[in-house]
């Protein structure tokens, strides 16, 4: 049976991927792209084979790719870098598309895009769980810091090697190599030995090439927010012609890229981890042309009458004709005092694989009653020693699927604590112990080691500053239900009420949690970002028609 990650193409789909690049022949052994390339091509074998080399491994040869087989990976179609080399071996032919080329091949052939992006999907899989290499981090396990650069690599399925420098020997090796000390940590470390100290996430995105510069022009879409909502737009605008771009303050997948597994997804019988829909939802995206970049965070909007302009906390300006704001809500912090001392090393706010294993036989806590907080707790119970659920309120299905409840009931290592919440915080470096308390006053210590928290929900709108017209929580309003006082008058639009998702501001849409009286659901935000694409095409032939009256 053929290797899915290998698969060979026809004749015929050949035949039409040559009508998007051109034909080169080698004589001799001949590098084709080298770690670390960025923008690196992608190659059909026509005779012979491409050898693809692990330069931190010896340059072993990892596969072989032959005749009708290729090479590549979804980075192609970002900014990623190329991971290993990639050798045309002697007397080989090769069809060689750029990315530009590659991603108009996918757009107008199906049958090719399945082939492809499901083979690259496959490969990205297992460079991740299967190999040892990418960028090296260096830090402690116990760092806030570290914790930090760690969640945002493993959430934007970034290949790196994690170095714990108080039990790696290799990882104190390489600061007395290059002569740093525990003060500089951590320290990234990218394949051209360039090193980073204390590297912002900004640092780590643009080495790992997630980050995007953009074309000084106006986009017709900037959508805000890289959740089910925002992606789902971005799908819809890209395969509808429509030139987007989507930025995220962290990682695709908002609060859905936090849950472990999601079984109420339609079309997902067995369920899928919030991080791969969302990865799955950001390689298709980009198939269609959308241009993503992370993180860029909005600090400020401004309306110029005809389009937009927004400025990122980076520094860098994205214009657009319309605008959908899709940033989600976020989860609260405990209201304790010494909080902040033990996030990312011991308090987290998402349940992802990289926790399971400081998770294996220890006892841990999930505070909330959301279907977030049930499917941490399912996840976690298959690594922990014991998982305690602690909820404020007395009814564990008030808000979570019924499924979800009758699998915490059922299993015999999660314990739920109804009227209850946590009041102190205890550990010198790491959460050593935290303390309950009842709502009759008992005070209960518990020797809980990781706090998982899923509370609350605060709109992510602090950058509109009044912009639009928001609900008294921050939500913003939508649809012609919003005030007539809080219309923005625009001479281009006269007497018209917004549309269903559009906001007070014409061209200016909302989807998603972040949207007042949105569904909290992964489904309704999918819809939501879907449907409002109809409405920016709407929004787009008005605006067009109206300059060319004005004309």
């Amino acid at each position: 049976m053929s290797d899915p990650r290998f698969p060979e193409l026809t004749q015929r789909q050949i035949n039409q991927l040559k009508d998007y690049g051109k034909i080169e022949n080698y004589t001799k052994n001949t590098r084709v792209f080298s770690l670390g390339d960025l923008q690196y091509d992608f190659f059909v074998v026509l005779e012979g084979s491409i050898s693809i080399e692990d330069p931190t491994n010896d340059n072993a040869i990892i596969v072989e790719h032959k005749k009708n087989e290729f090479s590549g990976d979804s980075g192609m179609l970002s900014n990623r870098s190329a991971q290993f080399h990639a050798i045309a071996n002697a007397n080989t032919s090769l069809l060689r598309l750029t990315p530009l080329e590659l991603r108009r091949a996918i757009t107008k052939h199906s049958d090719i895009s399945d082939i492809l992006l499901n083979a690259f999907l496959l490969r990205q899989q297992t460079v991740l769980n299967e190999f040892t290499g990418g960028l090296k981090l260096l830090g402690s396990g116990n760092s806030k810091e570290t914790y930090a650069i760690r969640d945002f690599m493993e959430k934007n399925h970034i290949w790196y090697n994690f170095l714990d420098v108080e039990r790696s020997d290799e990882a104190k090796n390489l600061l007395l190599n290059f002569n740093l000390s525990e003060e500089d940590l951590p320290i990234l470390i990218t394949s051209d030995s360039k090193i980073c100290k204390n590297p912002s996430l900004d640092s780590v995105a643009r080495n790992s090439g997630v980050l995007m510069d953009f074309e000084d022009k106006i986009f017709d879409l900037l959508v805000i927010g890289a959740g089910p909502a925002g992606l789902a737009a971005s799908v819809y605008a890209a395969s509808e012609g429509l030139d987007v771009v989507t930025i995220d303050s962290n990682a695709p997948g908002g609060q859905a890229g936090k849950s472990s597994k999601i079984e109420n997804y339609l079309g997902f019988p067995t369920g899928i981890s919030g991080n791969d829909l969302a990865n799955r939802a950001y390689v298709q995206a980009q198939k269609f042309g959308c241009n993503i970049s992370i993180p860029h965070r909005a600090k400020s909007i401004e309306h110029t009458g005809s389009y937009f302009i927004l400025c990122a906390t980076n520094g860098k300006e994205i214009k657009s004709k319309a605008l959908m704001a899709a940033t989600g809500a976020s989860y609260s912090r405990l209201p304790l005092k010494n909080i902040d001392k033990y996030e990312g090393s011991g308090v987290y706010y998402s349940a992802t694989g990289m926790n399971a294993s400081s998770c294996k036989d220890e006892i841990v806590g999930v505070v909330g009653g959301g279907n977030s907080a049930g499917q941490a707790a399912l996840f976690l119970a298959d690594h922990a020693e014991e998982v305690h659920v602690i909820l404020r309120g007395g009814d564990l299905g008030a808000k979570m699927s019924d499924y979800l409840v009758q699998r915490i009931e059922a299993a015999s290592n999660i314990f739920v604590h109804l009227f209850t919440q946590v009041t102190q915080l205890n550990g010198e470096y790491h959460l050593e112990s935290l303390i309950l308390e009842t709502k009759e006053g008992e005070r209960i210590e518990k020797p809980i080691t990781n706090l998982f928290t899923f509370i609350g929900a605060k709109p992510g709108t602090d950058w509109l500053k009044g912009l639009v017209a928001t609900d008294e929580k921050g939500f913003i309003c939508t649809g012609p239900g919003i005030k007539e006082e809080d219309l923005h008058i625009c001479s281009i639009f006269k007497n018209r009420k917004p549309q269903s998702l559009e906001t007070s501001i014409p061209g200016f849409f909302a989807v998603g949690d972040v949207r007042k009286g949105s569904v909290k659901r992964v489904a309704s935000a999918v819809g939501e970002g879907s449907m409002a694409i109809s409405q920016v095409h709407q929004f787009l032939g008005e605006l067009s028609a109206s300059q060319t009256t004005v004309v």
